[in-house]
């Protein structure tokens, strides 16, 4: 439709797409593993690429959400493009994307952070370029929401899992926002990922969080003990 609509006998719109992504994330998160033969035979990941740098946000919001499902179940299908899937999440970060579309920029976090624990060193090229936007949301939360803020918290404790020697050397210059960051999410598998990036980083660079061990002591404090 967007490229010839002529040929397609149809105009482009949004809303039917993002009803289109909203219910194939249902069916992923309500199928699990069960999705992948159908995302297997499909064109799905070639469409989704193109709709995670749709020009529309609405269609941008709903892509980076699907992809985040798919991640947590099928990445292996992504693969053939996975880069370029990073890439075009990534870009939702910066400081003028996440003002002009911060539900964008959140779901788009959430992806990153999902990707990361599935495909590990193979998003090593984007970790310093996510980092460099995830680190001023967290040192600067008062105007930004608050799951913004943790899901940024989270994807950066998972980058900082599968690739501390690449974070580590940084961590001096978010770690106690970071800190303070995971002392508000709740308990739960996600705050558990983060805290194995938190434990990388200390264990990869115990120097860097030296000035910060007030902070570290009050996120290790945060968690519920039953």
């Amino acid at each position: 439709m967007q490229v010839d609509p002529a040929a397609a006998g149809a105009l482009y719109d949004k809303e039917f797409i993002v009803c289109a992504l909203d219910l194939l994330s249902g069916l992923t998160e309500g199928l699990g593993g069960g999705i992948e033969s159908l995302v297997a035979q499909s064109n799905l990941r070639d469409l989704l690429l193109q709709c995670c740098v749709d020009e529309a946000p609405d269609v941008r919001q709903s892509a980076l959400a699907l992809l985040g499902d798919i991640s947590r179940v099928s990445p292996i299908h992504l693969q053939p493009r996975l880069q370029e899937f990073l890439t075009a999440a990534a870009k939702q970060l910066t400081p003028q994307s996440v003002k002009d579309a911060v539900s964008v920029a959140n779901n788009a976090c959430w992806a990153i952070g999902e990707l990361a624990i599935k495909i590990g060193k193979e998003i090593s090229p984007v970790v310093i370029s996510v980092v460099s936007c995830l680190v001023p949301i967290l040192t600067t939360p008062e105007s930004l929401n608050k799951s913004l803020i943790e899901n940024s918290a989270i994807t950066l404790g998972r980058l900082s899992w599968v690739c501390p020697d690449i974070v580590a050397p940084h961590m001096e210059h978010f770690m106690q926002a970071w800190c303070n960051a995971l002392c508000m999410i709740r308990d739960d598998f996600e705050k558990e990922d983060a805290f194995h990036g938190l434990c990388a980083m200390v264990a990869a660079n115990p120097t860097g969080a030296v000035s910060s061990l007030a902070n570290v002591c009050q996120a290790c404090a945060s968690w519920n003990v039953s």
